[in-house]
């Protein structure tokens, strides 16, 4: 099983841990700030040191409990006391765009009680699909302005876990489809201070100043109930 690090600090860039497993040209530790693919959000890259050596990762995944960080050079042995380097220009970006999506999701379900069916982060744009019905020019610029509004407002963004139990009396934290939910007896929630507080597993900002200006860049209708914004950050 391997220790998330970054599910309660976000900014954690380096970090120290044991290598517990090698397979198949990747290395399983102990514990890791890296992130794994998956909610729409890519792996972190960056480096694994060890000794007198240096590696690659070149890409993370999550299997069952244990984390593989895929390396590009040499592999550790297991038992070795390793450092973990993330590349974090890369990883801060990410952050502040799954931030953005969160805000534009709150803004999206409290205007409208719409809920995401799909998003996608990558380095310079994002994408999010709600079940919206109409995206009218008038929507979008509205979206557009309360999302910035939220962010210059410069909300602390916080991290709390509850007990899945809680989640009978709290729906309006399920943005996702609940097929999707993790099947843990406890539960990640991001809250964006006074605005929002949604079910989520990925690495964000710790205010909403860090986003920048979010834009909406692009509208696509993705069926009669499913629409898509793409956005960039300036």
């Amino acid at each position: 099983m391997t220790e998330l690090l970054y599910l309660r600090d976000c900014y954690i860039s380096e970090f120290e841990a044991i290598v517990t497993d090698v397979k198949e040209g990747s290395v399983i530790l102990d514990k890791t700030a890296f992130y794994p693919e998956g909610g729409g959000q890519p792996s972190d890259t960056g480096w694994i040191e060890w000794e007198q050596n240096m590696s690659y990762v070149i890409h993370v995944l999550k299997k069952g409990e244990e984390v593989h960080h895929v390396l590009s050079g040499e592999l550790p042995s297991r038992g070795t006391v390793v450092k973990g380097i993330i590349d974090w220009e890369k990883r801060y970006r990410h952050m502040r765009y799954h931030t953005a999506l969160h805000i534009l999701a709150g803004v999206v379900y409290h205007l409208y009680n719409s809920t995401i069916t799909g998003s996608q982060i990558s380095e310079d744009k994002a994408r999010i699909d709600f079940t919206l019905e109409d995206l009218s020019k008038d929507k979008v610029e509205r979206i557009e302005y309360e999302a910035n509004k939220i962010v210059d407002e410069g909300r602390n963004v916080k991290i709390r876990f509850i007990p899945r139990g809680e989640l009978v009396n709290n729906p309006e934290l399920i943005r996702i489809k609940p097929e999707l939910i993790p099947n843990l007896p406890s539960l990640r929630i991001v809250e964006i201070e006074g605005f929002d507080a949604q079910l989520d597993g990925g690495t964000h900002v710790s205010n909403t100043k860090e986003v920048g200006k979010i834009k909406i860049v692009k509208t696509i209708n993705k069926g009669r109930f499913n629409k898509r914004l793409e956005i960039v950050l300036l």
